[in-house]
């Protein structure tokens, strides 16, 4: 049996289950939803691990990172998706490659950059294994983001920032909006949308994050 098919993980109870949960705490975007439920979550986590990878919270997955609870991944996507269609997508933090095979479903192309080798080693399986042929996966300081493949419709990044990063804001294409952490004792999720005349910034709820290191590991 294949991980893909886990006893009970992929039945459509339990993805009915998830979804509708998710859609209890308030996502009410539907692609979201949609693509929340046709991700495995269960293989994103080690073995030992994947009973509780539908549970409402954060898991760790070595290296001192975690895979962020399904509610926040879900709640990035949405802000990220502003109702619109995405085109190119940055992640900053592939960690296991969670929130990057949601970006899959939720965007034509998304580039993502890990800083952590061996766990970019373990997110492309995972990316493999449920064939995210989008995405495309580099081992890189995120905090430079990827200048040379931008400008980005969506950055999105999975770690927290302890001020607005310029050089992310100089790769976002005007309409584009850009979603993370930011604070070092308190976090909270930031939106920075790229108008016309400005980058505008929406301060919202209290998150918990590993804080974005520089650096390759």
């Amino acid at each position: 049996m294949s991980k893909l098919s886990g006893i009970g993980m992929t039945s459509q109870r339990t993805r009915t289950r998830f979804v509708e949960r998710l859609r209890g705490q308030g996502i009410k975007d539907e692609v979201v939803l949609e693509a929340m439920g046709s991700i495995p979550r269960h293989i994103f986590v080690d073995e030992a691990l994947a009973s509780r990878a539908y549970d409402d919270c954060s898991l760790p997955i070595g290296f001192n990172q975690t895979i962020s609870n399904p509610h926040t991944v879900a709640r990035m996507t949405e802000l990220l998706r502003g109702g619109k269609m995405l085109g190119k997508v940055l992640e900053i933090g592939t960690g296991c490659g969670y929130q990057t095979a949601v970006l899959s479903r939720v965007a034509q192309e998304v580039y993502s950059v890990e800083r952590i080798a061996p766990l970019l080693t373990k997110a492309r399986g995972h990316l493999r294994e449920i064939r995210a042929a989008n995405v495309r996966v580099k081992h890189a300081d995120g905090s430079m983001g990827l200048a040379d493949l931008g400008p980005f419709d969506g950055i999105i990044m999975t770690a927290a920032a302890t001020h607005v990063p310029e050089a992310l804001l100089s790769q976002l294409a005007e309409g584009g909006r850009m979603v993370f952490p930011i604070g070092t004792g308190e976090q909270r999720l930031c939106l920075v949308e790229h108008t016309a005349q400005e980058y505008r910034q929406t301060t919202l709820e209290a998150v918990k994050f590993v804080p974005l290191l520089p650096g390759l590991a």
